[in-house]
């Protein structure tokens, strides 16, 4: 395996994991929810942004790290998805925008828009937020709808090398039932995730708000777990798109995401360990009725290697990713849409620092978890 090879796996690996973790962070978006449906008074709204609001900023961190990981690391996969479904994209950060908007005035005296206002944002961006999430991540899978040309890179007034082929700029991805499942499935992740969290740091005095929160933990992870074994048959009677490597040629293959997975071994072995940790957690939730911050991160730990395996999925084994509708030969593939190799391994040099940063990330969410324990 040459370096280059090893460099393109290496960063979409990286890239997948930045992903698997956004999904699990997003157990903040998942208890805004809480705010219409659960909480009955001004105290437990209250409770609720004590509890969240000194989150958000840690997930809205690793979405713009997503996105300028795969920047850097494969630029045509970033300018054809963010640059060609943009109107998706801009949906997506309007919504977490006026997330971080409403964290910042929501309990300013005199506030124009009032609070209540302000908790319908953060409703919005709880449901909407990641129901959208998870659609713009379904088209890795289901594809976009653009046409490639690299050529057009000489052309100095246009040098745009992708355009989207409709007028819609990714709003059409709405109509994609695997995408619109997908969307449902993070979405439910983010609801039970966030639940699950708000019931193991809410104080005693809260009990009626506790008792709700249970009831909606699990209807929200039954709901989960269905539409999560619902998406994976899907998936694995999906067709994919093989790359050839030498040629670069593209074809059609039945089943290929199921193939992927039984040829690699490894993501299948992650796939399984994270449905287990993530079924331990919802089991003894319900069942016994059990919570703890122990088995939150146990949960959301088996989320993120479930959804790390199906990520890693969508493009090793050569495997085209988020392939063109219009032109099946346009489509993106580790080996068209990387760096160049100087970048890649600047990057994997600057990357040696993550654990380092991982740590950091781990001390402040202890320390501010520390000092909003009020009650």
């Amino acid at each position: 395996m040459d370096t280059l090879h090893f460099l393109q796996h290496y960063w979409w690996a990286i890239v997948s994991l930045l992903g698997a973790l956004l999904v699990f962070l997003m157990f903040v978006q998942g208890g805004q929810t809480m705010l219409f449906n659960t909480a009955s008074n001004e105290d437990e709204k209250q409770h609720i942004i004590s509890i969240l609001g000194h989150k958000w900023e840690i997930t809205y961190t690793t979405l713009v790290t997503f996105g300028g990981a795969a920047f850097a690391s494969f630029p045509l996969f970033y300018s054809t998805s963010f640059g060609g479904a943009y109107w998706l994209w801009l949906l997506i950060l309007f919504l977490f925008v006026v997330q971080a908007v409403s964290y910042e005035f929501r309990d300013k005296a005199g506030n124009l828009l009032g609070k209540r206002t302000y908790d319908l944002f953060l409703f919005l961006n709880g449901t909407l937020g990641t129901l959208l999430i998870g659609v713009a991540v379904g088209t890795l899978f289901t594809g976009g709808a653009y046409y490639m040309d690299k050529a057009n890179m000489a052309n100095i007034l246009s040098p745009m090398v992708s355009r989207w082929a409709n007028d819609w700029k990714g709003i059409e991805c709405l109509a994609n039932p695997a995408n619109l499942l997908l969307g449902a499935v993070v979405l439910f992740a983010a609801r039970t995730l966030g639940f699950y969290y708000a019931i193991c740091n809410t104080p005693a005095q809260f009990g009626n708000f506790t008792s709700k929160a249970k009831r909606h933990f699990t209807i929200s992870s039954l709901l989960f777990v269905v539409l999560f074994v619902a998406f994976l048959a899907v998936l694995m009677l999906m067709k994919g798109y093989a790359v050839d490597p030498a040629t670069g040629n593209i074809t059609e293959v039945e089943y290929k995401y199921f193939h992927n997975f039984i040829t690699l071994v490894w993501p299948l072995v992650m796939l399984l360990a994270g449905v287990v940790l993530v079924l331990y957690g919802i089991g003894k939730g319900i069942l016994a009725g059990k919570f703890s911050n122990r088995d939150f991160y146990i949960t959301g730990g088996g989320v993120v290697l479930a959804v790390w395996a199906i990520l890693i999925c969508a493009a090793f084994n050569n495997t085209a990713y988020f392939h063109s509708t219009a032109d099946i030969q346009d489509s993106l593939t580790l080996y068209n849409s990387s760096s160049s190799l100087f970048t890649l391994k600047a990057m994997a040099i600057v990357s040696l620092l993550v654990p380092f940063v991982v740590a950091y990330i781990a001390y402040c969410w202890k320390a501010l978890g520390n000092s909003v324990k009020k009650y």
